[in-house]
């Protein structure tokens, strides 16, 4: 090999059409969607069960392990795999020539913090309000935002779980979908609908409410992407909207009589 001569770079190659829908069934099988059944099961165990949807109560980030250091483990495990599946979707359209830049994922800015906050607002609050009102009526299971022990590291894992569900969630269900969807001669509609139900079934644990609300945040969310391919955004609100769920109900938990 001459010493001047220069390393051939890899060149992108465009995937054919059966190529992505593999891609997008392997990816969606090893993350969300496998998700989505097994919630879909666990919704159809709660409907079969003696107390019915309302009788039953769903812990989103409980304790693993009597032991602290092991329960903290396992609770980083959890974060990981989160992000590893959102390093997945991205690694794949990167692959294809799809860098984080054209998904919206340049860097963060004022013009990315205040939408989120006003995103958060948009889904949280009626959110809520759709839960208590499930809850009251029997369609929705008791979610208890964490049931971990008190711990010196909870409040900082429950915000990591926080940001590892945003990111993982509007990479892959958003970014990534959207964008192969997009590939295949989707209509925008078509693929934010099924974006939307994804987003819907895994949480079907939660009961019909907690899956109703998920496919109304999933289209506002989808929407908002397909219209400005910012990204950020999605991910602050989500994790915000998480984050004050799972420390809110820390605080609150005993305290006030309108929280099941």
């Amino acid at each position: 090999m001459n010493a001047g001569a220069e390393t051939p770079q890899p060149q992108t190659r465009e995937l054919s059409r059966r190529e992505i829908q593999c891609e997008i069934v392997i990816v969606l099988l090893v993350t969300f969607g496998l998700s989505g059944i097994s919630a879909a099961l666990s919704l159809l165990d709660s409907a079969l069960s003696p107390g019915g949807i309302g009788g039953r109560t769903v812990a989103l980030n409980a304790s693993r392990s009597d032991n602290s250091l092991l329960d903290l483990l396992f609770q980083l495990v959890g974060v990981t795999r989160l992000l590893a599946w959102a390093a997945l979707g991205l690694y794949l359209l990167w692959r294809s020539g799809i860098g984080p830049r054209l998904i919206g994922l340049a860097r963060i800015g004022r013009a990315d913090v205040l939408p989120g906050i006003g995103l958060a607002a948009l889904i949280g609050l009626p959110g809520l309000a759709l839960y208590l009102l499930a809850h009251a009526l029997g369609f929705s299971v008791t979610i208890v935002p964490s049931s971990l022990s008190e711990h010196w590291w909870r409040l900082p894992v429950l915000i990591a779980s926080a940001c590892a569900n945003a990111v993982a969630e509007e990479v892959l269900v958003v970014a990534y979908l959207l964008t192969r969807l997009r590939k295949l001669g989707w209509s925008d509609n078509a693929a934010l609908l099924t974006s939307a139900l994804l987003r819907g079934s895994y949480h079907l644990y939660q009961g019909l409410g907690g899956g109703l609300g998920n496919i109304v945040m999933g289209i506002i969310f989808g929407r908002y992407w397909q219209k400005t391919n910012r990204l950020w955004p999605l991910i602050l609100a989500h994790a915000l909207i998480d984050a004050v769920a799972y420390l809110g109900y820390n605080v609150l938990r005993g305290r006030v009589s309108w929280l099941p």
